[in-house]
């Protein structure tokens, strides 16, 4: 016997599939989770299946899910203010930019407002240009940082090949410190760190010194594979920055916030960017809301010169309480250092993994941002999935991490562990063993 509430079910996902488009997909054949409810580290569909969240969504929902606190916020604000224009000030404007400029590194002081990672990596590269008179941003090959023109552009992500015959101009790809496939076949993390900032340093003069406004890294590497940077690679590029008068942008869209055990993927390095590009954990994706954050420096210059940027939503009153609110949690509950201590003892839980299974040929990990990489053969290192490939092997490890009630990424061969940065140790184990049963999956493609 059908119900109303499963024909209600039918026609909801019904309207869905018939007159919206889903993000990275063909549209034919899609099965997407009918999300009904989230509390924590965890997520219900209609059909009262519970899925343990292990990348925090799109790795935004750092304080996890149903947090009322923000809710409460959010509609405080709206009962006094919703929107006014950019232009204008607000309380909570005010507050939320003092809070950044104390969690930020160094003399980044002050912030612009955007809706999203985007829209923070856009502004950072226009306000580079305009700052230094320079067309050039040199990025790496394996990055992303963001979909909109411009930042598809900077990334190397190859889902910008569809477009990539009309891409924004003056974007120099460099390749990556990657030592587990380090692409100078070198032997120690160090030296493939050395080498890829001499790689970057030939580059800059290969392209004219002069006319490159900004190096644009990841603060942590994400989506890409959670590569790690070799020890002083960050504080190389700030050498190699300063020497040629180029400013360092850090993405910290996904890093940032806790993500990797500090507040910002850069603090790991010792080093303070001339800008910073904040989105996802900001508001721990309750409302949209990103960032664009600048030195004192860099700030001083355009109190004789015009800032020629603009969004409508800048600075979004609704979007800067929520923002706010998230913040102030983090700080009050210690959720950073939470995400430190989970993210060591995940390392731990993988290390028992790698014991058991052959297929997981590395595992990168910062805090609570973490990939593992699967392989067919250790010793050659061949990867399970190739690179940029749509398989069938993936498909079936995906299909069995949602089969066993999880949610996270699986792309190409890596698996994502990114869960919310209140997570224990008891659902640490519920999720890893799920992982677990997922790899016996690839284990069974390998041939090492």
């Amino acid at each position: 016997m059908i119900t109303t509430l499963e024909t209600s079910n039918t026609q909801i996902r019904k309207k869905n599939l018939d007159h919206t488009l889903f993000s990275w997909s063909k549209q034919g054949g899609l099965n997407p989770i009918h999300a009904q409810k989230a509390k924590g580290v965890y997520l219900w569909d209609t059909d009262g299946k519970r899925y343990i969240d292990f990348s925090s969504q799109l790795m935004n929902v750092n304080i996890g899910h149903g947090d009322q606190r923000i809710t409460q916020a959010v509609a405080e604000q709206m009962q006094k203010l919703s929107f006014v224009y950019p232009g204008m000030i607000t309380d909570v404007r005010g507050e939320l930019g003092a809070l950044i400029a104390e969690v930020t590194p160094g003399n980044l002081t002050k912030t612009f407002f955007t809706l999203g990672g985007a829209e923070a990596i856009e502004n950072a590269i226009k306000i580079a240009r305009i700052y230094t008179g320079r067309p050039k941003i040199i990025t790496q090959y394996r990055s992303y940082h963001g979909a909109t023109y411009g930042a598809i552009s900077a990334g190397g992500d190859p889902r910008k090949f569809p477009v990539d015959a009309y891409s924004a101009p003056n974007f120099v790809h460099i390749e990556n410190p990657y030592f587990y496939r380090c692409p100078w076949g070198t032997n120690s993390i160090e030296e493939c760190g050395e080498m890829a900032l001499a790689h970057l340093e030939r580059v800059i003069k290969f392209e004219n010194p002069d006319s490159v406004a900004a190096i644009l890294m990841e603060g942590e590497s994400g989506s890409s594979g959670c590569i790690k940077y070799p020890p002083n690679y960050w504080q190389g590029l700030r050498k190699i920055a300063d020497k040629y008068g180029i400013l360092l942008i850090d993405d910290e869209v996904m890093s940032g916030f806790g993500r990797t055990g500090k507040w910002f993927g850069i603090d790991h390095h010792g080093v303070t960017p001339d800008i910073m590009a904040i989105a996802k954990g900001l508001t721990s994706g309750y409302l949209p809301l990103g960032g664009t954050v600048v030195t004192d420096t860099i700030a001083q210059h355009f109190e004789d010169n015009a800032l020629v940027i603009g969004l409508t939503y800048s600075a979004h009153a609704v979007s800067c309480a929520a923002g706010l609110a998230n913040v102030r949690i983090m700080k009050e509950e210690n959720m950073v250092e939470n995400a430190a201590r989970m993210g060591h003892y995940i390392e731990h839980k993988v290390a028992e993994l790698i014991a058991k299974h052959p297929s997981i040929g590395d595992f990168r990990n910062t805090g609570l941002l973490g990939c593992i990489e699967l392989v067919k053969d250790r010793k050659t290192k061949e990867p399970l999935v190739e690179w940029n490939t749509a398989s069938p092997i993936t498909n079936e490890i995906a299909g069995k991490i949602r089969e066993l009630g999880m949610f996270t990424f699986v792309k190409w061969n890596f698996i994502f562990i990114a869960p919310p940065l209140n997570i224990t140790e008891a659902e640490v184990d519920e999720g890893m063993e799920i992982i677990s049963k997922a790899i016996g999956v690839a284990d069974g493609y390998y041939t090492g």
